[in-house]
């Protein structure tokens, strides 16, 4: 896997303007990205601005400056987006299905301390860490929130398994904490399952592994059961900086982490249980890169910087041989179906079928219906 530069869908500032958190709707259609300004701009999956809306405090009388926004996230229906701020409060805006309808608040929830972290599960309800350690979840239907889990560090990360159904906690003290939201027929021992040497806000779940990174110029990945499995290891890189953020391609077979004017991109060789170092893309005037978002049909990465800038790549995943030397087609890895809605699935079959057409004869390649094989295929 690499990623090619498509676009700059905003432009950097002069100073620090930094992008505070990125999210792809469920539904592939929109891209939230929060700004220092403390508004969330709508983007479609081209890039093109379509919306945006303002954000407002806990309590009027601070101002309009008196917080700053963490992280969003999008409802599992792509209709809501939850926002999480550090004025100790957490609102969801209801955006609606289509472009420009009207901004609502239909859900408020008010906590003891700041928001510092925040992840909406597929299955499960709205999770956050807060300053003073807790991790609480939130449920749209009630109105209400409660603990999950009390630690004694502040809450540095969250992010979900691939399936939905669980999450991991990162904490100040290295500390991370496994747990479910939902039944998962592949769940694993809860609790706290890894003592990292340094705060994990660099953090991502995928099937086989937990990969965690950050101020030690270090890249860990953990088993399930929290032992370190292969680590990569960049201290004695003086052009090295610190590891900011990481994310996995929707079916955690790729894995991109960002730090100082660069992205390093990872394949998981599944004939080895490994991962392997495919690129390491260097971009001047990147500065500290402090959001990514990985699109769920695996087609874009977005990244966004210190200075206010949001970048749109192509996940290059294969290049056909008979395309015209002018030309390069991009495709999603078979991998990534399995990540995809059944209707897009059974549309992107159809579309392999007519691809076998022999254009020369138009005859069809195909093998006779009776000699096909059946098409398998299982998340594990």
């Amino acid at each position: 896997m690499n990623i090619k530069h498509l676009t700059n869908i905003l432009p950097p500032q002069d100073g620090a303007a930094k992008i505070t958190a990125l999210a792809w709707s469920p539904n592939n259609v929109k891209l939230a990205v929060s700004t220092a300004e403390r508004i969330v701009l709508l983007f479609d999956e081209t890039g093109e601005r379509k919306d945006k809306f303002s954000t407002k405090p806990a309590d009027s009388k601070y101002g309009k400056k008196s917080y700053l926004v963490k992280a969003i996230a999008f409802s599992p229906d792509s209709t809501k987006i939850a926002v999480g701020q550090t004025d100790n409060i957490i609102y969801v805006y209801r955006i609606g299905e289509e472009w420009g309808e009207k901004k609502v608040i239909c859900n408020k929830f008010v906590q003891s301390s700041q928001v510092t972290c925040l992840t909406w599960p597929l299955e499960g309800p709205i999770v956050f860490g807060l300053l003073e350690g807790k991790v609480r979840a939130a449920n749209i239907k009630s109105n209400k929130s409660h603990t999950l889990y009390q630690t004694d560090s502040y809450v540095v990360s969250l992010t979900p398994n691939l399936r939905g159904t669980a999450f991991l906690s990162g904490h100040a003290d290295g500390s991370v904490v496994r747990y479910y939201v939902s039944d998962d027929p592949y769940a694993e021992p809860q609790g706290k399952i890894i003592s990292h040497p340094v705060p994990p806000y660099a953090m991502a779940w995928t099937n086989n592994n937990i990969i965690i990174a950050g101020c030690d110029k270090r890249i860990i990945m953990y088993n399930k059961s929290g032992k370190i499995h292969q680590q990569f290891d960049y201290s004695r890189d003086e052009t090295e900086r610190e590891f900011t953020t990481a994310v996995t391609s929707p079916s955690g077979q790729a894995l991109v982490i960002g730090s100082y004017d660069r992205l390093r991109i990872f394949d998981y060789n599944t004939s080895r249980g490994m991962w392997d170092v495919k690129a390491n893309r260097e971009f001047q005037g990147f500065y500290t890169i402090t959001a990514l978002a990985w699109k769920r049909d695996g087609s874009r990465l977005v990244c966004g910087t210190l200075c206010g800038a949001v970048e749109l790549f192509d996940s290059v995943l294969s290049h056909s041989s008979t395309a015209p030397s002018n030309q390069s087609w991009s495709h999603v890895h078979v991998k990534h179906i399995f990540s995809i809605p059944c209707w897009q699935v059974s549309l992107l079959l159809v579309n392999m079928t007519l691809l076998l057409l022999d254009v020369t004869t138009d005859t069809r390649t195909r093998e006779p219906e009776d000699r096909k094989a059946p098409i398998r295929g299982s998340i594990h």
